[in-house]
């Protein structure tokens, strides 16, 4: 039972990352062609810093990320300290509204949020992908933020508070330090998904702001070219890395 449990796991793995393993291969092809290797080169690489399509596409990518994911955080942790302040049923009700937008298929996600800014009259753009991204990302946040919350001592607060605090610097010096953990995973989870996502921006924005994922969908259509491999290899790293970030802060919180 064990062997087939190993080899059952073994085929997704294998299903999984031969292909990611092919193309960041490939990525170091010193030629064209996929199907001849024509010798180790970083050819690709260097093409690709010097291509400004891309290098725009990486400015926005990273400069969304980095807005949304701090927006996203502020957001997300104030809406998790008011979720928990409420009683028992109100706070069961919010916990189910904010995982809604989690289990939504991203393209629902990404179609209703084009229709809003269609029947708003707001120019698809820059500005609406971060609005987009901010958006499926607070509920990360507050996912993350939340359990900290409800391992704090409830009394520290009203202790604070006792003794002369003001509710800002109770929120400041008593609140934020217990829950610092949740957060700083929250916005690093934040950061990792506006990274990585696809869906949502292609349907928020315009053919003229491309993140890097749209320009990857955009030149795919056309063939597929060496630069893409190194590009797709660079997001596959660097998301990587993220993640098993993400990961470790996770399991030293619980």
């Amino acid at each position: 039972m064990k062997l087939l449990k190993r080899a059952y796991l073994s085929i997704i793995l294998l299903f999984l990352y031969v292909p990611i393993a092919v193309l960041i291969f490939q990525s170091f092809n010193a030629g064209v062609s996929r199907a001849k290797w024509e010798g180790f080169s970083l050819r690709w690489y260097a093409q690709l810093f010097q291509s400004p399509n891309i290098m725009q596409a990486l400015y926005v990518t990273v400069s969304i990320a980095l807005l949304a994911s701090m927006i996203s955080t502020v957001l997300g942790t104030m809406a998790a300290i008011g979720i928990h302040a409420m009683r028992k049923r109100p706070q069961s009700m919010m916990m189910t509204l904010t995982n809604i937008p989690m289990t939504m298929p991203d393209i629902v996600t990404g179609i209703s949020l084009m229709l809003l800014f269609i029947f708003s009259k707001v120019e698809r753009g820059y500005v609406t992908m971060l609005l987009a991204h901010v958006t499926f990302n607070t509920p990360y946040v507050v996912l993350s933020v939340m359990p900290k919350l409800k391992e704090m001592n409830t009394f520290s607060y009203e202790a604070a508070l006792d003794l002369g605090a003001t509710p800002g610097y109770a929120l400041r010096k008593v609140i934020l330090p217990a829950i610092r953990p949740g957060v700083i995973t929250g916005a690093i989870l934040a950061f990792t998904l506006s990274l990585d996502d696809f869906t949502i921006s292609y349907f928020t924005t315009s053919p003229l702001v491309q993140n890097l994922s749209t320009l990857i969908y955009s030149e795919a259509r056309k063939g597929i070219k060496p630069t893409m491999n190194a590009l797709s290899a660079l997001m596959f790293v660097a998301l990587l890395i993220l993640l098993l970030v993400v990961n470790r802060r996770t399991a030293e919180t619980k």
